[in-house]
This record gives C-alpha cells, sequence and structure tokens, in this order.
C-alpha cells in the first residue's frame, strides 16, 4: 500500500506544480525566491535529464512505459518489511509517470526548479533522483545486514 500512496502523491504533486506553472507563466518566464540561487523558471524540456537527446518523445515514452512495468512487477515481489524500498519505488514511479504524462500531452516536460548551477528540473525529476538515492542506500544496508548475518555478527 505504501508504494501505490508514494507513487500517486509524487505524482498529484508533480501535476499540480506543473499546472501552476503553465497556467500562471510565461514560457521563459524567471521569478526569484531567493535571488542568484533559486528562480522559479518555465521551460519546456523536449529531451532527458539536461535536455540531451532533444526530440525522442516515442523513445522516452517506450523507455518509461518499460521502467514502470518492471517496477510495478519487482514490487510485488518485494517482502512487506522492505519499507525503504517501497518508499524509493514509489518515489520513481510516480515521478516516471508524471514526466510520461507530460510527454504524452505536450511532447515534452514541463520544468521550473531552478538553482542557477545545473539546468532547470521539476517535482517529478527530484523524486526520482531521491527515489534512486534511497534504493541505493537500502540495497547498502541489505548487503550490510547480509553481510553481517553470513559471519555470524563478528
Amino acid at each position: 500500500m505504501l508504494f501505490w500512496l508514494v507513487a500517486l502523491f509524487t505524482l498529484v504533486a508533480d501535476q499540480i506544480t506543473k499546472y501552476v506553472v503553465r497556467t500562471t507563466m510565461k514560457e521563459w518566464e524567471s521569478i526569484p525566491l531567493i535571488q542568484d540561487f533559486f528562480h522559479l523558471t518555465y521551460v519546456l524540456n523536449p529531451g532527458a535529464a539536461f535536455g540531451m537527446l532533444p526530440n525522442k518523445t516515442v523513445f522516452f515514452v517506450a523507455v518509461a512505459a518499460v521502467v514502470i512495468g518492471g517496477i510495478i512487477v519487482f514490487n510485488r515481489r518485494i517482502p512487506a518489511d522492505r519499507i525503504l524500498m517501497r518508499l524509493a519505488l514509489g518515489l520513481q514511479v510516480g515521478g516516471a509517470v508524471g514526466n510520461l504524462i507530460d510527454r504524452l500531452r505536450f511532447a515534452h516536460v514541463v520544468d521550473f526548479l531552478d538553482f542557477r548551477i545545473f539546468p532547470v528540473f521539476n517535482f517529478a525529476d527530484v523524486a526520482i533522483t531521491v527515489g534512486v538515492g534511497l534504493l541505493i542506500l537500502e540495497i547498502l544496508r541489505q548487503e550490510a545486514v547480509n553481510k553481517a548475518g553470513s559471519t555470524g555478527g563478528n
């Protein structure tokens, strides 16, 4: 249940934030929230992270569908006590679906979080990145638990 709640919350938050940006800002408009550090900047990204592979919408839709499907199938096999892993995968699926919706509707992704030191991104990107980070932590934690168990805790 946690997986689905996190995925749904992530998707809804992503779509609401993008809707607000699309309906209240003009493309390339930038609103400084913390001058020279953090702005809301409305950009349309036809590519992947950092604008790589622009206008490859069909490719990104296909990859997203495979990844989302794979995570959903994998999630069903995760033991109930692996909460961090379920949280991580829920964030990844919610973010991937959010960006997939943009690609299907507009052939690009709405980005708006602008820290001025790297390309503009969105809430879905944050969720995916945090989800990957949590997944790595969970895998490392589980490896440490398995290693300690196999050596008798010595």
